[in-house]
């Protein structure tokens, strides 16, 4: 069976993004990063019980990672241009998902990103973002506008879930770059210990057999 490692953010659209592949036969390795403390332990907690949800309404079990992310971003701020930093936040997502994908033998990564949803989801930044990594990232959303998810979230239970109370991510980018230089983009990055806030955070993800 073909698997796939499903980022869910919490929000609205990753769920609806998890199910469909999950529908379509890609067997889940679920991976939640945990921004603690840039987000609170109800980001985290809401992204488990989303989980649990998908896991119920699809009748498909899966391995379960919560991934630390805090340390990056962190390492982000204090380092690197903030109109930039959602992009770069992104990047080290894809760099993980990628190294977890190669782990659990998945064929592809899956998102809820939607095209001009924020500074991260343009079209250039989007590919600009997807070239950190080789394992293919599959949006099942790409095509859709919000409406459109927020009604398949609703028809699939996620979405009560999702817009339950959280604090909003602290290191969101301020005036944030639409449409990112790569060289720019390569020289923030050459700011940061990348290799070790890789290595650091994936060594302490905690695998959660049962939620």
């Amino acid at each position: 069976m073909e698997k796939a490692v499903y980022l869910i953010s919490g929000g609205i659209d990753s769920p609806v993004a998890a199910y469909l592949g999950i529908k379509r036969g890609w067997h889940p390795v679920f991976v939640h990063f945990d921004n603690f403390p840039f987000t609170d332990a109800a980001s985290k907690d809401k992204a488990l019980k989303i989980i649990s949800h998908i896991i119920n309404v699809t009748g498909i079990d899966g391995e379960v990672l919560l991934v630390p992310h805090g340390k990056d971003l962190e390492t982000i701020v204090q380092n690197c241009k903030r109109n930039l930093s959602c992009i770069l936040c992104k990047r080290m997502m894809y760099r993980k998902a990628d190294a977890i994908a190669k782990k659990y033998g998945c064929d592809g990564i899956v998102t809820g990103e939607i095209i001009g949803e924020q500074a991260s989801q343009t079209i250039r930044n989007l590919i600009l973002n997807s070239k950190v990594v080789k394992t293919p990232i599959i949006r099942p959303l790409l095509g859709m506008n919000k409406l459109e998810v927020e009604q398949l979230a609703k028809r699939i239970g996620t979405y009560d879930l999702s817009i339950g109370p959280s604090r909003p991510c602290a290191a969101a980018a301020i005036r944030a770059r639409t449409h990112a230089n790569e060289t720019e983009v390569s020289k923030e990055e050459n700011k940061i210990p990348m290799h070790s806030l890789l290595e650091d955070s994936l060594k302490n993800a905690i695998y959660l057999k049962k939620l």
